[in-house]
């Protein structure tokens, strides 16, 4: 019974952290919007965390970069298992207006599997909610699976 309560209490409490791996701060933006009172996502549980280690839900902004593309794997290494990892905006898809760049240095699936992907540039609020239940889903599916 304890361990279905603990299981129970994980389930309605996704931890968010926030990766910003080049972005121009737009999507940075949108992401402290949803948190805020106006769209309110702490009701369905989610909760930003200082740290990779207590989080669930990982949440990335921007083209990789030659300077974030170390730091991004070393996080996504920290973060415990099972993870879902979401797609803010479209640079974490496709670099966008950054392809070509110098110092991009490619989409994030060239390095981590995408859960999620919230198109837009940047996404709206609504969208990142939406995105942000399908996390859920997966991280569901996910620890079903470990068990």
């Amino acid at each position: 019974m304890l361990k279905e309560l603990i299981a129970k209490s994980f389930e309605k409490s996704p931890w968010l952290f926030h990766l910003n791996t080049g972005s121009c701060n737009g999507c940075d933006i949108e992401i402290v919007s949803v948190i805020t009172p106006r769209y309110d996502a702490e009701r369905m549980g989610f909760k930003l965390t200082g740290t990779p280690r207590h989080a669930d839900i990982v949440l990335v902004t921007g083209p990789i970069t030659s300077q974030s593309k170390d730091r991004l794997i070393r996080t996504l290494a920290q973060v415990p298992d099972p993870k879902v990892v979401v797609a803010i905006g479209s640079c974490p898809r496709s670099t966008n207006v950054f392809n070509g760049s110098y110092s991009v240095e490619g989409p994030l699936d060239k390095y981590v599997p995408i859960d999620v992907s919230v198109a837009g540039c940047p996404p709206k609020p609504e969208a990142i909610i939406d995105g942000l239940a399908k996390a859920i889903e997966i991280l569901k599916e996910k620890r079903r699976a470990m068990k």
